[in-house]
């Protein structure tokens, strides 16, 4: 349930910042930053802090190489769904919301891989540090 609820919230994280309906930060500030300037800062400094969390944490878990790995298999998936005929490229918003999808899988999976890796080999992930 963890990883369900990590990978959720990576997911509404990129929606939030970003996605093809008007409910966003990025097009809301584009509207509002002359009027609620304030306000858009302090809310893109929170989303930068968030995203720096979970970025330090996929990066730290999982590394470059597996956050390739991840879109890699998220890239072969949707090309199978395409070539079955269960997916449609024609529609920019679809592809939007696809991108989405495929960005919160990779943070999902970061942040969760030390909880994953630990309840598969039943070994503990600790860093070293010298007192």
């Amino acid at each position: 349930m963890g990883v369900f609820l990590r990978w959720v919230f990576a997911f509404v994280l990129l929606a939030v910042t970003y996605n093809p309906t008007d409910w966003n930060y990025v097009r809301w500030t584009l509207a509002n930053y002359e009027n609620h300037l304030s306000l858009a800062v302090l809310l893109g400094l929170i989303l930068l802090i968030v995203y720096i969390v979970y970025a330090r944490a996929t990066i730290r878990s999982i590394g470059g190489f597996g956050m390739l790995l991840v879109v890699a298999v998220v890239g072969a998936l949707l090309w199978v769904l395409y070539d079955f005929g269960l997916l449609s490229l024609e529609n920019d918003d679809i592809n939007v919301w696809l991108g989405i999808l495929a960005l919160s899988i990779v943070l999902g999976v970061g942040l969760s891989w030390s909880h994953m890796r630990r309840a598969l080999s039943g070994q503990s992930h600790m860093d070293y540090v010298d007192d």
